[in-house]
């Protein structure tokens, strides 16, 4: 009598591999460093060893929940000048209260969408002689300028401080 071999199990391409660049939503860009196994509360799981060198920061993502933690690859060109093209528009400025606005340039900040990013730079962005930006709206400018320069340096393959350079020019000669 014949035995049939068990057919083994076909490993499942992971959608990022190690030294890949990556961007998770509420920490910006960071790196593929390592994919590991781990127990965890019992649970063998594989994860994404990801370290975020802007925030000083390594972040384990498991591999199954990747997708839905809205872990993905840096933009493309594409969706980069889509993004660089929302800087040119106008600022939209609301007339609603700090906090509530405030909440959402956070969110949109934390979308990892750069267009959404783009936007709230548009809107934050003051003019050299136009300096009146309170704390809060400054540090959210930084927050939001920062890391859309950091995913655009790595899609045009130029040095961050070059990126930031590029957009806040973008952005005093659309005022």
């Amino acid at each position: 009598m014949a035995t049939k071999a068990k057919a083994k199990p076909k490993a499942k391409k992971l959608p990022f591999s190690v030294k890949d660049y990556v961007v998770y939503p509420t920490h910006g860009v960071g790196q593929v460093t390592d994919i590991v196994k781990e127990e965890v509360a019992g649970f063998d799981l594989q994860l994404f060893v990801i370290n975020f060198a802007a925030e000083k920061m390594t972040l384990r993502v498991p591999v199954g929940k990747a997708q839905e933690s809205g872990l993905r690859k840096i933009s493309s060109k594409d969706k980069m000048q889509t993004a660089i093209g929302t800087l040119k528009g106008r600022a939209r400025a609301k007339r609603t209260m700090w906090s509530r606005r405030a909440q959402e340039y956070e969110a949109k900040i934390n979308s990892g969408d750069p267009v959404a990013i783009a936007e709230v730079v548009r809107d934050l962005h003051r003019p050299p002689d136009q300096p009146d930006q309170s704390y809060s709206e400054r540090q959210m400018y930084e927050a939001a300028i920062n890391r859309l320069a950091l995913e655009l340096a790595l899609v045009e393959k130029i040095e961050p401080d070059a990126a930031t350079q590029k957009l806040e020019n973008m952005l005093i000669k659309a005022a």
